[in-house]
């Protein structure tokens, strides 16, 4: 605890060194975190990475962050490490705690994203808006205990503000999930606007749409 607090205290470069040496990170000498209390097991953060003042990350196995990606203010990210000897979620041998951002993606501000199980978030796809929850986890009802599974975003996906994805939702390539939708199964069309409670597919969406034809993670 203490060697956290001090790294803190430090200036970004010096604070990039101490935890790199002190806790094993790979964090790139073009990445930065801002003041924010970031403390996985593994971070891995490639060139030109970014995590915003006052984000929280805790309680997770890795958070592993491709070149260009960003999170961004004031997001929530916890998990539940495995290799716990907790009783919970000792039925799932492979699990495996851990947040991956994929090349030039994005996470905005103000999220909560549990990674109890993993979630993957591909290239060039955007967590927008404000107040969405990605949840891998919850309770079992007919066996009584706590359980999680996987969530998987796609390439070049668009995630509205205030939405909802359960462990185990899949959103393909090139999807919308519009504003204040609950995503909570596998979806598999892409090029889709899922919306509603529970999402569904609402209409096509023009492959013209410059969105999904970017080279450059950033929204001007």
């Amino acid at each position: 605890m203490v060697k956290k607090i001090i790294t803190l205290l430090l200036p970004w470069t010096l604070r990039r060194k101490a935890l790199n040496k002190w806790f094993g990170y790979q964090i790139d000498i073009s990445a930065k975190i801002g003041m924010a209390w970031v403390f996985p097991k593994n971070l891995i953060m490639k060139a030109g990475s970014k995590i915003d003042h006052f984000t929280v990350a805790i309680h997770l196995d890795k958070i592993h962050m491709e070149k260009a990606t960003m999170v961004g203010r004031s997001n929530w990210i916890t998990g539940f490490p495995s290799g716990s000897d907790s009783l919970h979620f000792a039925h799932q041998y492979s699990r495996t705690s851990e947040l991956f951002l994929d090349e030039e993606s994005a996470i905005t501000k103000n999220h909560h994203i549990d990674c109890t199980n993993s979630v993957y978030i591909g290239k060039y796809s955007t967590i927008a808006g404000y107040y969405s929850q990605i949840l891998t986890h919850s309770i079992n009802i007919m066996e009584n205990r706590q359980d999680s599974a996987p969530i998987h975003i796609g390439n070049y996906c668009f995630i509205g503000t205030n939405t909802v994805i359960l462990g185990g939702a899949v959103l393909p390539d090139n999807s919308i999930l519009g504003a204040k939708s609950l995503l909570n199964k596998a979806c598999r069309d892409s090029w889709k606007l899922y919306g509603g409670v529970p999402a569904k597919p609402i209409s096509d969406i023009p492959k013209t749409a410059k969105y999904f034809l970017r080279k450059d993670g950033f929204v001007y």
